[in-house]
């Protein structure tokens, strides 16, 4: 008997820390950011995380909360590696119970990690990388993206660079990032000529080889002449300048990036490109928000992917919001299509076929300020979301 009295609390005493445990659960939303917090994108993987950090804390208004469910933010280091972002996803949704997932900084990661949320029937919102397959070819229900895509980049950069009588050939990095930025900058090109491609290894430290191959190309053909780089990461593809460039009649072009890398462009005054994001050209409440707290924490301007990390805060909570503080897949879905939020750029929305953020980008021109220790990009105009015929790259 009394045996049978003690598996009696027992059990009684374990229904109570399952309810308890569920009631827990219950109780908090879980957010996984899957990131390169080490590795060759580290510069960028931190950035997205303060971004988020500070867009969560926002959209909450300091709450860290979403319907009375506390937001909890699990932090997984990819280290650039596909294989170990994919690893660490799945344990993220299967031991950490992460309800949602937010992700990564490399493109080659991500498109290993797409397979787990659809495994998993799960959300990943994929911010910062930018290859088109995600949101194209590759992509299943349960991705979303608030990171531009190479469409985007491609496309705004056509804008500024894409005259008559321009020949243009493309230095990028030999992946994904890479020849999907290129694939899509050739596809927006209407009236120049695309005449050569050059793709480098990512850990290219030494330009003067491909460096070499561009200039053969260009240098006797009539009419302007640019050079269009899409790099990432490491690595300064900007020294290709000093093979005197200027005696061929040939001009840099590329797009924007994070203010360091941004320093090599004090020595291109003129230079135009199209930016995702650079902190004095969005003008409205969100951006002000992040700019003044940015320097009140940090002493400094918020970059380029800090602006992203902040979107994604932004859009997962206000998805939260208007489901209630439900974080299941079907149901977030279901909101998230053509969702409608703000972020530091302004409005961006959902697009129901592929998810992609359809968002502003920005025509710049390159000015030397002796106040800053990087080439400053100004505006020449806003080029808006309804203005890009950005495809739809899925077979949905």
């Amino acid at each position: 008997m009394l045996f049978k009295a003690f598996c009696k609390q027992v059990c009684t005493a374990a229904a109570a820390w399952v309810a308890l445990s569920a009631w827990a659960a219950d109780g908090e939303i879980r957010i996984a950011h899957v990131y390169s917090r080490t590795g060759p994108l580290e510069a960028y993987g931190k950035q997205t995380a303060i971004g988020l950090q500070m867009g969560l804390d926002y959209a909450t208004g300091g709450t860290m909360t979403v319907a009375g469910k506390k937001l909890v933010v699990i932090e997984k280091d990819d280290q650039g590696k596909p294989d170990l972002g994919k690893s660490l996803l799945a344990a993220a949704y299967g031991d950490d119970k992460a309800d949602v997932a937010i992700g990564p900084t490399s493109s080659g990661v991500a498109l290993a990690m797409l397979p787990v949320a659809e495994e998993y029937k799960k959300i990943l919102l994929v911010e910062p990388a930018v290859a088109d397959s995600i949101t194209g070819d590759k992509w299943n229900k349960y991705i979303f993206r608030t990171g531009r895509n190479s469409s985007q980049d491609a496309i705004s950069n056509a804008v500024a660079l894409d005259k008559p009588g321009t020949v243009i050939a493309t230095l990028a990095q030999d992946y994904a990032f890479g020849r999907d930025g290129v694939k899509a900058f050739k596809e927006a090109i209407r009236k120049a000529k695309v005449v050569h491609e050059e793709y480098l290894p990512t850990s290219t430290t030494d330009f003067t080889a491909g460096a070499q191959r561009l200039i053969d190309k260009l240098k006797d053909l009539p009419g302007r002449k640019l050079i269009w780089i899409v790099w990432a990461g490491a690595g300064n593809p900007f020294k290709i300048a000093d093979l005197d460039l200027k005696r061929y009649g040939i001009e840099i072009a590329t797009g924007g990036n994070i203010l360091p890398a941004m320093a090599a462009y004090k020595n291109f005054p003129g230079m135009e490109g199209a930016t995702y994001y650079y902190f004095g050209i969005p003008k409205n409440p969100v951006n002000e928000w992040l700019v003044a707290n940015h320097y009140k924490q940090y002493k400094a301007p918020p970059d380029f992917f800090t602006a992203g990390g902040m979107t994604a805060g932004i859009a997962i909570v206000e998805a939260l919001k208007k489901t209630g503080g439900d974080a299941s897949a079907n149901k977030l879905i279901a909101t998230m299509e053509g969702l409608r939020f703000e972020s530091p750029k302004g409005p961006m929305t959902f697009r129901k076929q592929d998810h992609q953020a359809l968002q502003s980008m920005y025509h710049f021109k390159i000015k030397v300020d002796p106040a800053f220790p990087w080439g400053v990009p100004e505006l020449v105009r806003e080029i808006k979301a309804e203005e890009m015929d950005v495809p739809v790259r899925n077979t949905r």
